[in-house]
């Protein structure tokens, strides 16, 4: 059974699910679809062209579906997508997209967005992640599935943050964070193996010491980076895990700026459609 509180501020045009709890002081506007099992505890917003999924909790003062912080963005209609059975905590704010960017803001599944994240325009979140506190996250980053940020790390616009990466406390990436590695820093550069994460993981000990292998060819060698790489990339024994570094790499190397999405920049103008406008049952 769906509750809402009498203090909520519910437009009669949202569509709301099944068993959704929507507590004191919530406000969801008229363009927002709310998924079944969903909970809005306590003084929550909801507004612009929203979509969240099923199971998700939305802890105090978080704000959903705001207008971009991006002066280009001139009302044009966006959409700020959220999965599946996400935790988001109290303050953190996810704004929509903007048309320029392809349209829409989107989060996975099963993500953990600790108190106070920003996640700006035209982001893309996998699934598995974690924000710890306070994280920053520009226009049109993508974090890819199972990566950790750690808390006051502030991302510039267009940067990529690999899967199982580790990107630690504080650090400034201003470069894309390379898959399965630990970057940390001001700026952030690779440090080590994310080897906590694989062995939680269950990767094979072997798999693990090829990444470390190529880790140290790519970053520890006495070649330059770019013949390293090069290197690398022509051997034919590598692990899927070492090929898949390589072409983050590779595609970071082909981008401008240490970022394989600012080739994004000046071509990226198709709009994204909407999602359904029913929510998931």
């Amino acid at each position: 059974m769906t509750r809402i509180h009498p203090s909520a501020s519910v437009d009669p045009r949202a569509e709301i699910g099944r068993d959704v709890t929507i507590g004191p002081y919530c406000v969801v506007g008229p363009d927002v679809h709310i998924g079944d099992g969903c909970e809005l505890l306590a003084m929550v917003t909801v507004v612009g062209r929203s979509k969240l999924g099923v199971e998700n909790r939305l802890f105090p003062h978080a704000v959903v579906g705001t207008v971009p912080q991006d002066l280009k963005y001139k009302g044009e209609e966006t959409w700020c997508v959220i999965g599946d059975r996400n935790t988001i905590r109290e303050g953190v704010t996810i704004n929509i997209g903007t048309e320029a960017g392809g349209g829409q803001t989107t989060v996975g599944d099963d993500n953990l967005l600790m108190a106070y994240c920003h996640v700006a325009h035209d982001c893309t979140l996998g699934s598995s992640i974690i924000l710890a506190n306070s994280v920053l996250l520009g226009g049109h980053i993508v974090v890819e599935d199972h990566a950790v940020i750690g808390g006051n790390a502030a991302l510039q616009h267009y940067t990529v943050v690999g899967t199982m990466a580790f990107v630690g406390g504080m650090s400034r990436v201003v470069h894309d964070a390379p898959p399965f590695l630990i970057s940390e820093g001001n700026p952030a550069r690779p440090r080590a193996v994310n080897r906590i994460k694989l062995e939680r993981a269950g990767l094979e000990p072997s798999r693990i010491e090829a990444l470390w292998d190529a880790y140290k060819w790519l970053y520890r060698g006495k070649h330059a980076f770019r013949s390293g790489l090069r290197a690398l990339e022509a051997r034919e024994d590598l692990t899927p895990e070492v090929r898949r570094l390589v072409a983050f790499l590779r595609a970071t190397e082909q981008g401008r700026l240490g970022r394989a999405r600012e080739v994004l920049r000046p071509t990226q103008t198709q709009k994204v459609p909407p999602p359904a406008a029913s929510p998931r049952r």
